[in-house]
């Protein structure tokens, strides 16, 4: 799936107009998660908090349009690369929420695809690729300390 930048932008913009609901509040909101559902049927992403309320939804056309079978994993490096995009310039910096927290792709069911992007005061995971074979050398930590 290909999106013109008037749709990339207009998704960046909802992530703005979402996050900034936690700019500039007295004090820190507990946050755990800010979820992210596209639906493909009709063409909305919907953008809401750990409560269920939403704080921004959009219609893209394109969305809508989008007949192919990988649509989350495709959502999923689209809507990685607008939260890269905007850690990078900052717009994370300012919010008054508790860190951790997670910026999350659901599905309809409301149901977690993929973690987007995990904001921390000194870490930042933007894909699970860092952490890949984690596991495996757990394990082989763990049996190489019990074995000596």
């Amino acid at each position: 799936m290909k999106l013109s930048q008037q749709s990339l932008s207009a998704i960046e913009k909802a992530i703005q107009k979402a996050v900034n609901k936690y700019a500039g509040l007295p004090e820190q909101s507990i946050v755990t998660d800010i979820h992210l559902q596209p639906n493909q049927n009709s063409g909305d992403l919907i953008i809401f908090d750990d409560e269920d309320k939403e704080l921004a939804c959009i219609s893209i056309e394109e969305l809508a349009n989008d007949d192919s079978d990988d649509f989350y994993e495709e959502m999923q490096h689209i809507l990685q690369t607008l939260l890269g995009k905007l850690k990078e310039e900052g717009t994370f910096d300012r919010l008054a929420i508790m860190t951790p927290y997670n910026f999350v792709l659901v599905d309809e069911d409301k149901e977690t695809v993929a973690e987007l992007l995990i904001v921390d005061d000194d870490t930042l995971i933007v894909n699970d690729d860092l952490l890949k074979g984690l596991d495996e050398e757990l394990d082989t930590f763990l049996k190489d300390l019990l074995n000596n």
